[in-house]
């Protein structure tokens, strides 16, 4: 199985843009738990069940956060949840469904290829907004898992890895 993954290019591809962007981060002496917590949310907001806008999401969240989030981990974390958000755009859409007590929308070739031409019906873009509520009451719960595992992970890493940390406890003195 390795060598497939290491002729398709896959694992080349997860080294050079997901594990060496954040290994550069910890290496720059980033928090651990501002690690853990832009970690956390690029992956959360990474799988928002609308295809095309988590990079705009993760844009906005970096911006509105500020300093309190590292960017490139969330947005790393944000594109490498992008298999992620395709598989749970059904559990979302399920769930938004069963939280208004609405029917299955179903899901079949035609419905698709309306939403790709545009001719998108009210049933699909109610579908839409069931699975955007879906995502809504568990994104909380899928942050707070990840953050509570990844603060551990990130406290390893940057023990291993780390360099001088970002932000030192006393002020350096100029000479």
């Amino acid at each position: 199985m390795g060598s497939l993954l290491t002729r398709t290019g896959v694992l080349p591809w997860l080294q050079s843009k997901i594990v060496d962007p954040v290994l550069q981060v910890i290496r720059r002496g980033a928090e651990p738990k501002q690690l853990a917590f832009s970690a956390a949310l690029g992956v959360t907001i990474g799988i928002f069940p609308i295809c095309g806008t988590t990079v705009i999401l993760g844009g906005v969240a970096v911006a509105m956060l500020g300093s309190r989030c590292n960017a490139v981990t969330l947005m790393v974390l944000n594109l490498a949840a992008t298999p992620i958000e395709l598989s749970l755009i059904i559990p979302f859409l399920r769930l938004g469904e069963a939280v208004t007590g609405s029917g299955h929308f179903p899901l079949t070739a035609d419905a698709l290829k309306n939403v790709l031409t545009g001719h998108a019906s009210k049933d699909v873009l109610l579908s839409i907004v069931h699975a955007m509520l879906g995502w809504l009451i568990a994104a909380p719960f899928v942050l707070g898992v990840l953050y509570t595992v990844s603060v551990p992970c990130f406290k390893i890493l940057a023990d291993r890895f780390g360099g001088i940390p970002s932000s030192p406890r006393t002020p350096i003195k100029a000479v």
